[in-house]
């Protein structure tokens, strides 16, 4: 009787620790779905425009604004320790004061930032992007430099909400901004053909729609304790909430990618959020047994939208163009991406987990480790030289139906025979000539003899 005692008692327990996670992380989550789709609704109506306005618009967003997005992420995120501890502990009255010193820093780190998006043409140039590409995203990065500014005031916002468990206000605000963010590239970008500049223009408003009604939830009253005006404590003690926000935008500004991390991102808030008041109220196994329940969650829906993208890799790419060729290519990187989603569902959960506990400085040590010594690496003899074999394989051009061995032929004599079927083809369509260019075969004969050597 007395195990039936316990299991009920641990179910009821994971019962109870769920809905808490998930009041807190299906919020985070529809919340970062929403906000990320802000960039991917834009995608999606430029990338009809066509394909060099696409891979323009895709390189600002993925390289240049998404490192902006997920540095000030980061900042705003050394609020889950401070502020989530604090709430914990009962100190509601530092939380303003948090939120403002997180302000004043993820400001000045805007400004800071600013040269990265206006000199982006040849920071990309230099990163070996094409001269038509870099050019738009040059452009489309300058005009979308209030956004920078708008992601300093909106992740702080989010923290101070998250950390008293006020999400679902923010969710809805996020929502409807994307709804009308749409609605308005619908009408500038197709009805009133303003392109590129038209999708950037929405793009600023509708951020700083989200920061306006964010602000207005704040000062309208329902945060008495917490909020209690503008504050010359928000520039005392500067430095150690720096070193703080350093280490946060470290370990979080490497991790921002697709859809599905914003479903871990979800879990890293809410787990954060856990972790910190659990902490702050003296109850050290009540966190970790928080952190067993979300990352045991985060996986599971990690595999569900690994099999999800592998399920649909051939369609997805149709929302964002209608280029034949890109739409091919796009999903033979399905499965890699089917893979990232499946390693990332865990890391970023852990990493809230770290958030919470204050061990932000450790994990960025570590994140910076593994992407610079390892995977960039890694990534560019990947990239790089193995795609130069992968060009000499490719050029060998086997007929499918040839295997070697059994028809007694060499694999020179193939190669022989395979191109003097070309060469009569050739021959065939040149005979009002009178002749074959059997010169120019045997150049191709030698070039494909000197790559299977290679």
């Amino acid at each position: 009787m007395n195990w039936r005692i316990m299991v009920g008692r641990l179910l009821s327990k994971i019962c109870e620790e769920s809905k808490q996670t998930w009041r807190l992380a299906g919020a985070a989550i529809l919340t970062g779905l929403f906000q990320f789709s802000i960039a991917m609704v834009t995608a999606a109506f430029v990338g009809h425009l066509g394909a060099l306005q696409l891979s323009a618009i895709s390189v600002a967003q993925g390289v240049i604004a998404g490192f902006a997005y997920g540095a000030m992420l980061g900042m705003g995120s050394a609020l889950e320790t401070l502020c989530g501890q604090a709430a914990g502990a009962g100190q509601l009255q530092m939380l303003g004061i948090y939120m403002q010193r997180s302000w004043v820093i993820s400001l000045t780190t805007a400004t800071l930032l600013t040269p990265l998006y206006l000199f982006s043409a040849p920071i990309l140039r230099l990163l070996r992007q094409s001269q038509s590409v870099s050019h738009v995203a040059g452009k489309y990065c300058r005009w979308i430099l209030p956004q920078l500014f708008a992601f300093a005031i909106n992740f702080p916002l989010q923290k101070f909400f998250q950390s008293q468990s006020k999400v679902w206000v923010i969710t809805a605000i996020s929502g409807a901004v994307l709804g009308i963010h749409a609605l308005l590239n619908w009408v500038f970008v197709v009805k009133l053909d303003y392109g590129l500049l038209g999708a950037a223009m929405v793009e600023n408003v509708s951020w700083w729609l989200i920061d306006l009604a964010q602000i207005v939830y704040l000062v309208s009253g329902f945060f008495p304790e917490a909020w209690r005006g503008f504050s010359t404590l928000a520039f005392r003690n500067l430095g150690a909430f720096v070193r703080l926000s350093l280490a946060s935008a470290i370990m979080l500004c490497i991790n921002y990618a697709s859809w599905a991390l914003m479903i871990a991102l979800g879990f890293n808030a809410a787990v954060s959020v856990r972790v910190s008041n659990e902490l702050g109220a003296n109850r050290p196994k009540a966190a970790k047994f928080s952190v067993i329940i979300a990352v045991s969650t985060s996986a599971l829906l990690g595999l569900l939208f690994t099999a999800t993208t592998l399920i649909f890799r051939k369609q997805l790419p149709k929302l964002f163009t209608d280029d034949p060729e890109v739409i091919r290519k796009t999903s033979k990187l399905g499965y890699l991406l089917s893979a990232t989603i499946a390693l990332n569902s865990m890391q970023p959960v852990l990493s809230g987990v770290a958030i919470g506990a204050g061990w932000q400085s450790l994990v960025a040590f570590i994140n910076t480790a593994c992407y610079y010594l390892f995977g960039l690496p890694i990534g560019a003899v990947l990239g790089f030289k193995l795609f130069k074999l992968n060009e000499i394989v490719r050029n060998l051009d086997w007929d499918a139906d040839w295997n070697p061995g059994t028809d007694g032929c060499s694999c020179s004599d193939h190669m022989e025979n395979q191109m003097a079927e070309r060469g009569l083809a050739s021959g065939r369509a040149s005979e009002n000539m009178g002749r074959t260019n059997w010169t120019a075969i045997s150049i191709e004969l030698k070039r494909k003899k000197n790559y299977l050597r290679i």
